[in-house]
């Protein structure tokens, strides 16, 4: 079993930045990749990014490329989500995600966090 929990969300207004963490603990040598995933009311879960501890392969959602970054620290079992530039349409629920492989569909992914909201203001 894989524990996520999820930090760092808030109201910020557009054009702001946030920083959200991710803190992986149980089996995480079993899930090397570690993703996030965001739900605003109404729509699909979207892929924002992903990224896999050995390696660093990373890989980002076309909407937020150039304004989110994704990095991790294997020691310290924690990824960090920059996120910057947000816009409005940026708001939903984000959701750190672990499974085994680095893909952009949720289904892939074996284990959730509860989610962190993130609101922009404009």
């Amino acid at each position: 079993q894989v524990h996520l929990e999820e930090s760092g969300g808030g109201l910020v207004q557009a054009g702001g930045s946030l920083r959200l963490s991710c803190a992986a603990s149980g089996r995480t040598w079993s899930t090397p990749v570690v993703g996030w995933f965001r739900q605003a009311p109404g729509k699909e879960r979207e892929f924002v990014a992903a990224i896999n501890w050995f390696g660093g392969a990373t890989d980002a959602g076309d909407s937020v490329k150039g304004r989110f970054s994704i990095s991790g620290d294997f020691a310290k079992n924690t990824v960090v989500l920059q996120v910057d530039r947000l816009k409005p349409g940026d708001t939903a629920n984000y959701y750190c995600t672990a499974g085994s492989r680095l893909t952009r569909l949720p289904s892939e992914y074996d284990y959730w966090g509860q989610g962190t909201q993130v609101t922009v203001s404009s």
